[in-house]
């Protein structure tokens, strides 16, 4: 915790019955600068980065692991701190746009849940290593292959790609990654951040180098709720066994931990509770679906997306009955600016990718003889409420 928080801490933990100080400590999507237990894996991407230290990338690589592993805390940790490092102590990350003539390699990290397209992974790397705005419209992704071709060869520099979430629903396969960085040769290499093991993959896209990261322990769970909660929650607002509780129940899923301990402050903090109870605990327990899409997923989707999201998590039951009447209320909702027929389009958009799951009534649609089906939420719904609308307050 840095010392900014610990002042906010201070500051806020004067009214004895607010539980939770700082959303953002408690977040499932936050990642910390020092990822807890994980100081092996850092210690092999180290090892693995080495060369970027002698102005040379490393060959490409493949970080996988199961869900809430930890992978995106480490490889996002790693980059910040080696990206602000190596600025400080002596200058060397320059484009030619700045002026630089320095060969240190880039170090550039994109999310495959943003860069789902091949247009939008070379956006991605332009805008990392390019000082001036790269284009969103109006250009092909020949022109941005081009752009980037002509920033790195001529000028001998040089680039390291970390491709977060390859091979997920919606974004792109390891294949496709290799293919559109396969042109520029020994002047970028990659490493694709999945969940399959190497032995899943295809062999011809396959990297020499593989680095695991493993489940967490239970204990070592329990020591990143405790770290979260001492950040985000007020003192005393969550008891040790609570939280090695919910170690246990996640599995070594950090992902879920989290939410649950998001899900129960939240719900003690809304019925104006001093503490965790135990009832909160169960309560958003109950409330995580298993398996779970990770809340990253959700909050990396269109604007209209998790609009439509938000609202069909509000309506009651007789209102989610069948997508028609979902569709019809939420479109009726005097914040949403989409007709019926196009919220229906995105429901069902929703289901195909996996967000929600269509499940069919035993009620018959009148006149149709057949029945009705209802969109039911994959995704832990309190939490992405709560920092839905801290995002848009």
């Amino acid at each position: 915790m840095d010392l900014s928080s610990r002042i906010r801490r201070r500051q806020q933990s004067g009214d004895e019955t607010q539980v939770v100080l700082d959303y953002h400590a408690i977040s499932p999507v936050a990642h910390v600068d020092e990822p807890t237990g994980r100081g092996s894996v850092l210690e092999r991407l180290l090892d693995y980065v080495d060369p970027v230290f002698g102005s040379r990338i490393p060959p490409n690589s493949y970080v996988w692991g199961p869900p809430g592993s930890g992978k995106s805390a480490v490889i996002t940790a790693l980059f910040t701190r080696m990206s602000r490092s190596r600025s400080l102590s002596d200058s060397l990350i320059h484009t030619s746009t700045r002026g630089g003539t320095s060969t240190t390699p880039k170090l550039v990290y994109v999310d495959a849940r943003d860069a789902s397209t091949e247009f939008r992974l070379h956006r991605s790397v332009l805008d990392g290593v390019l000082e001036e705005s790269v284009p969103e419209h109006g250009v092909g992704t020949d022109t941005l292959r081009t752009r980037l071709d002509e920033y790195l060869a001529p000028h001998n520099h040089s680039v390291l790609v970390a491709v977060d979430h390859v091979d997920e629903r919606g974004t792109q396969s390891l294949a496709a990654i290799a293919d559109s960085f396969e042109a520029f040769g020994g002047s970028l290499s990659w490493i694709a951040v999945g969940r399959q093991s190497p032995s899943a993959l295809a062999e011809a896209p396959r990297p020499p180098e593989h680095i695991e990261v493993p489940a967490y322990r239970e204990p070592v769970l329990v020591d990143i709720l405790t770290t979260r909660a001492s950040a985000g929650l007020a003192r005393q607002a969550v008891e040790h066994e609570q939280l090695r509780r919910i170690a246990a129940w996640s599995d070594g899923n950090a992902h879920d931990a989290l939410c649950v301990l998001f899900a129960a402050a939240d719900e003690a903090a809304t019925e104006g509770a001093s503490r965790l109870r135990e009832r909160d605990l169960h309560t958003a327990m109950d409330a995580i679906p298993r398996p779970c899409v990770p809340l990253g997923r959700i909050l990396a989707l269109s604007d209209n997306r998790q609009l439509v999201l938000r609202h069909l998590i509000a309506v009651d039951d007789d209102e989610r009955a069948s997508v028609d009447a979902a569709a019809t209320t939420i479109a009726g909702a005097s914040s949403v600016d989409l007709s019926a027929g196009t919220v229906k389009r995105l429901l069902y958009e929703l289901a195909e990718a996996g967000v929600a799951e269509r499940v069919t009534t035993d009620r018959l649609l009148e006149g149709s003889g057949r029945s009705p089906s209802r969109l039911e939420p994959r995704f832990p719904t309190r939490v992405f409420r709560r920092l839905y609308d801290l995002a848009h307050a």
